[in-house]
Parts: C-alpha cells; structure tokens; sequence
C-alpha cells in the first residue's frame, strides 16, 4: 500500500506541469476570445470564386494566360537586380509604345488616376494657370485635380461626343496663357478619338506644355509622342496592354522635366515626387535609392504585356484595333443602333459608344448580357451617362470572334429585354 502511494504522488507530480499548462492555455485562450468583438468573416472561410466573363465594357480587359502566369511569379525584393532589370526592360516597353527617346520614362506604382495625378502635381504650382479641354469625364477630374492643388484652371468645353480643333485650343491658349494644357486622347467615357496633329507645335509656339491622356488609347490608335512634341504622356495597364490594374505608364519630355526643376515648392505628394521616383527608376544617372516598396508582380505583367505589343509590333496593334472597330459599328448599324460619334476619323477604335435605343433600359441590357451570355459591356459615364452603351475591344479581346459573339449577343438581349418598362 505504501509503495502504491508512494507511485501515485510521483504520477500526480508528473503530470502536474502539462495539466497546468492545459488549464492556463483555456484561460488565455477564454481572455482573448473575450476580448474580440469581431467575429472571424465567414466569407473568408470559404474558397474564392470568380466567374469568367468576357470585358468588353470600356476596361479592365481579360488578361491572357501568359501575363497571368507572370503575375503569379514567386515575389523578389523591391530593390534585387532582377527587379530593376525588369523596371529598365518596362522602360524600354515604354519608350517604344510612346515612340520617345525620353530618359524620364518609367511605370508609377499606381492607375491611371495616379498617373494623372503624378502629371499635374509635378508640373503645377500654386497659382499656376491650367487650361483644360472637357469633351468628357478626364478633363473634369483633371480640372478637379489641378484646382485642389492650387492652379488657376480654365475649361475649354465641348459636348460629349465632339473633339477639339486646333483653333478651339489655339484662342484658349492666346486668351488664358496657361503653363500647361491637358487634353485626352481617347476618352472613354464618350468614345472619342482627339486629333493630336499640330498641338504640341501649337502649344509651344504658346509657352505651353502639352499634357495628354492616353489610358483608353495607348496600343489601339497611333500616338508619337516626341514627333507630335508632347510633354507628358500617360496611360495604364489595363487596356489594350492586357495587365491587371495598379501600374501607370508615364513620360516626361526635356521641356517638362525644366519646367519642374524650377520649381519654387516640393510637390505635395512624397509618393509621386517625380525626383524620388527618377532616381528609383534609374533616370537621373545616379545610383538607385529606395523610395517605396513597387508591386513586384505588378511590374512583371506590366513587363508581358509590353513584350506582347513589341511581339505584335504597334503598326499591327493599331490595324487590328482600327479593323475590329469597323467591324463592330457596321454590326451595330445592322441591328438598328446609332453610333454616338458622328465622324468616323473621330472614333475611339478601343471603345465604341452607341447611343440607349429608344424604350430601353440601359441597365437592363447590361444586365442581361452579364447574366445571360457572360458578357460585360457598360453604359455611360460622367457626361454619357444613360446617354450610351460602351463597347471595348482592347488587346487580346480586339478579334473578329469577340465581335461576331457581342453583336449576336445584342441581337438577342434587345429581342428579349422589355421596351415598354420606360
């Protein structure tokens, strides 16, 4: 008996410690549980889901498998050799879909509304003149942009669905004398295709810098930025080059890049300080420092999508564009719809706009193609809004096919969708 004892006090003893530690790891456990207020989101708990669908509204567009697998690349440091092999390659991309020889070339880390924001910040200060040519949303936002940093902004209007002509902005220029004027070169939100011919010759002759938005245009109509003596020039990823959202295209020429040395102030924003962001992208000619950590696999399908434009080679880009977009407006006009663009030269060849038939709805449209053929298309936006529908063909979505399978889809959204609910 006493030996039993005896082994039975060792045994307690034993297992004393990890009963402890049990019982207080309960406690810990009961404490912190009492101290969440937020559940776990159930959502999170579940695999995700995304449907397939074919982006035909006015971007993103689908993102081919190749620039997809480079995305899903294993991530490299920020400031690897590799990475800033890659930021030079994009460079080079740039360089060729902008058709400049600009050292002050490089990818912000951020959309097109960081790079149009980067643009204005850079060259305006307060008190500076900004004149603006609105035919659509961008000119708005970059009216918007400029006034909150502090520029005299003055508009030059024009009705959606119209372009500028080289006197409009020549009696702009002579009445307001800006130091900078924006203007967009495919605007999205109406369809419009702006003629660039003459305008940085014009501005110049003027004092002014020419400033142009390319987002919904780069690849798909041609632009030559140094022949056609632009400034600034950007545009994003996620049009006709085919990569996710989150990366900006984005150049200077030698005029613009004076114009912010002699600033007078810091730019307001430490993020798109295009002297930081010089030196991080290798264009000042001095070794590269850390600014901010880029979105590394960003930069990677960035850097396919360009080399599937130089694969292609812009002249071809530009055709296929430009005959997918004649394609679909005569199959529009077949089926009974108006185009909202009159003149053809003025055509955006990346996104068609075609005017809400009479008796429709356009959400309803929208709506059931997505719903029933997998289809996206959209309707206006800003100025267009309920005004028309947008069709994209951008990149790897401009084909024939993807033509022929939205017309038919049309055909039958419009055959079975109410008119007599307006």
């Amino acid at each position: 008996m006493h030996c039993a004892a005896v082994l039975g006090a060792a045994q307690a003893a034993s297992t004393a410690p990890l009963l402890w530690a049990r019982l207080l790891g309960m406690a810990r456990h009961t404490m912190t549980t009492r101290l969440l207020h937020v559940p776990p989101p159930q959502g999170l708990l579940r695999p995700l889901a995304v449907p397939e669908r074919l982006l035909l509204g006015p971007g993103p567009s689908n993102v081919p498998p190749r620039i997809l697998a480079a995305g899903g690349r294993q991530l490299l440091g920020h400031m690897h050799p590799e990475v800033l092999q890659v930021m030079d390659e994009i460079k080079a991309g740039i360089q060729y879909a902008f058709q400049t020889q600009n050292p002050l070339t490089m990818a912000i880390s951020g959309t097109g509304h960081c790079a149009m924001e980067a643009a204005l910040l850079n060259l305006l200060e307060h008190g500076d003149t900004a004149l603006v040519a609105i035919n659509g949303i961008w000119g708005q936002r970059a009216a918007d942009i400029a006034r909150r940093l502090g520029a005299n902004v003055h508009e030059l209007l024009k009705p959606p669905g119209e372009y500028f002509a080289l006197w409009d902005i020549e009696e702009g220029l002579a009445r307001y004398k800006p130091s900078v004027l924006f203007i967009t070169h495919g605007e999205s939100s109406t369809g419009v295709l702006q003629p660039l011919e003459g305008l940085g010759e014009l501005c110049h002759r003027h004092g002014c810098l020419l400033l142009v938005d390319a987002v919904a245009s780069l690849g798909g109509s041609p632009i030559f930025m140094d022949q056609q003596e632009i400034d600034i020039l950007y545009s994003g990823s996620q049009k006709v080059l085919n990569a996710p959202p989150g990366s900006a295209l984005i150049s200077f020429s030698e005029r613009a890049r004076e114009k912010m040395r002699r600033r007078r102030t810091k730019p307001q924003s430490f993020y798109l300080d295009m002297g930081w962001l010089a030196n991080y992208w290798g264009c000042d000619g001095e070794p590269r420092r850390y600014h901010h950590t880029a979105p590394i696999n960003s930069f990677f399908s960035l850097r396919e999508g360009l080399a599937m434009l130089v694969e292609l080679g812009l002249e071809s880009s530009w055709e296929r564009h430009r005959a997918n977009c004649a394609r679909l407006c005569r199959g529009l006009r077949d089926l009974g719809l108006e185009l909202f663009v009159k003149e053809e030269k003025a055509r955006l060849p990346t996104i068609t706009t075609v005017r809400v038939p009479e008796g429709y709805d356009w959400k309803e449209i929208t709506t059931f193609l997505m719903d029933n053929h997998g289809i996206e298309i959209a309707g206006g936006l800003g100025p267009s809004v309920g005004k028309v529908l947008r069709i994209g063909l951008m990149g790897c979505n401009s084909t024939s096919s993807n033509v022929d399978r939205v017309l038919d889809a049309l055909r039958d959204t419009l055959g079975r969708c109410c008119r007599s609910r307006l």
